[in-house]
C-alpha cells in the first residue's frame, strides 16, 4: 500500500443518515452480533482497562457488555451524530448498569462526547483501551483515525476494532451493474492494508482477521430495508436525489434474479477484526523516532511479557 486510503465518503451524509435511524435498535441484528464476536476475541487478552473509549459509540449499545466484562471501567462514548448521543445519554448517563445493580456496586462515570473519530479532542495518552465496533468504515480518512487513537492511548494500551471489508455487498454491487443503474456503492479498506496502517501509525504487533457473514432473505425488499437500517450509502458518487419507483424496481428485479435454489437471496458482509498495541516509540515520516514521554522509565509490563492471545487463523502484519 503506497498511499493511505482516503475514501469517497460524505461525512455529513453519514451523520444525517444515522440521525434518522436513531437509536439504531433495529440495526443490532448485525452490529450487536459483531460486538459479541469482538468481546469473544477480547476475552483472550489479559487486560484490565479502566479508561475506555467507545469510538463510534452510536446510542451506547456496547456500554453494558463492556461494563459486564470490566465493572471498574470509566466509559467515554464518542460519536459525530448528536441524536444518537442524546439517545445514549437518556438511556445510560447517571444510571446504574445491570451488573452494578446486580452486585450492588456503584456505577462508574459515563461520558458522551460529540466529535470526529480523527479529532476527538481527548487528552493525549489518557486511555487504556479504544474499542470501535463497525464504525471505521464510515470515515473518509481511516488512517487519520488510527493516528488519533495512538495519540490518546497510553503506551502499551490496546486498540480493538471491527469494520466492513471490500468483500462486502458483492451481491448488491452485482445487482446495481446488472440493472444498469448509474450509482456508486461504498468503498472499504482491505484488512491487510489496515495491518500496514497500524504499524505506520505507531502500533505494534497488529493482528487482523476476517470472516464472511452471509445474510439470507426471502424478498429483495427486505434486503434493501436492512441496507437502509444499517446506514445507507454514504458514497460521494452515489446517485443524487431520490430514486424513483422505476429505478428501485430495476434494482429489485436484479436482486430477484439472484435467488438461490433454496429460494433465498444472499448478501455477503466481509467483517474485518483488528487489534494492536500502542507502541512507545513511533518512527516519523522523516526517519526520526519519537518516544512517548509517558513511556520513559515505564516497564513494558508487570511480568515483562505481552498479554497472551488465543491462537486463531489470522494474518499478522
Amino acid at each position: 500500500m503506497s498511499q493511505p486510503p482516503s475514501l469517497r465518503i460524505d461525512s455529513a451524509h453519514v451523520a444525517r443518515q444515522f440521525a434518522r435511524r436513531s437509536p439504531l435498535d433495529a440495526a443490532q441484528f448485525l452490529y450487536g452480533e459483531v460486538a459479541q464476536r469482538m468481546l469473544q476475541r477480547l476475552s483472550y487478552i489479559r487486560i484490565a482497562p479502566v479508561d475506555v473509549l467507545d469510538a463510534g459509540c452510536g446510542a451506547g449499545h456496547a456500554l453494558e457488555p463492556l461494563r459486564a466484562r470490566y465493572p471498574q471501567l470509566d466509559y467515554i462514548g464518542l460519536d459525530s451524530c448528536q441524536p444518537l448521543l442524546d439517545a445514549a445519554r437518556e438511556r445510560y448517563a447517571a444510571k446504574p448498569g445491570f451488573w452494578q445493580k446486580l452486585r450492588n456496586k456503584p456505577t462508574r462515570p459515563v461520558r458522551f462526547v460529540r466529535a470526529d473519530l480523527a479529532d476527538s479532542g481527548l487528552e493525549p495518552e489518557s486511555l487504556d483501551l479504544v474499542w470501535s465496533n463497525m464504525a471505521l468504515h464510515w470515515h473518509p480518512e481511516p488512517h487519520n483515525v488510527l493516528g488519533e487513537w495512538r495519540r490518546i492511548l497510553k503506551p502499551g494500551a490496546l486498540v480493538m476494532f471491527s469494520c466492513l471489508g471490500p468483500g462486502s455487498l458483492a451481491e448488491l454491487r452485482s445487482a446495481v451493474l446488472d440493472a444498469g443503474l448509474k450509482t456508486a456503492t461504498p468503498q472499504f479498506v482491505d484488512m491487510h492494508d489496515f495491518g500496514d496502517l497500524l504499524i505506520q501509525r505507531g502500533f505494534a504487533d497488529p493482528v487482523m482477521d476476517q470472516e464472511i457473514l452471509t445474510l439470507t432473505y426471502r424478498t429483495p425488499e427486505k434486503l434493501l430495508e436492512d441496507m437502509h437500517v444499517l446506514g445507507g450509502n454514504p458514497s460521494q458518487d452515489r446517485k443524487p436525489g431520490l430514486s424513483g419507483r422505476r429505478w428501485r424496481q430495476r434494482l429489485l428485479d436484479a436482486l430477484e434474479a439472484q435467488r438461490n435454489a433454496d429460494g433465498t437471496i444472499h448478501l455477503s458482509l466481509e467483517v474485518a477484526y483488528g487489534h494492536a498495541w500502542r507502541a512507545a516509540a513511533h518512527r516519523g515520516a522523516f526517519g526520526e523516532t519519537r518516544i512517548s514521554v509517558g513511556s520513559i522509565g515505564r516497564a513494558a509490563s508487570n511480568d515483562g511479557t505481552r498479554p497472551t492471545v488465543r491462537p486463531r487463523k489470522t494474518d499478522e502484519s
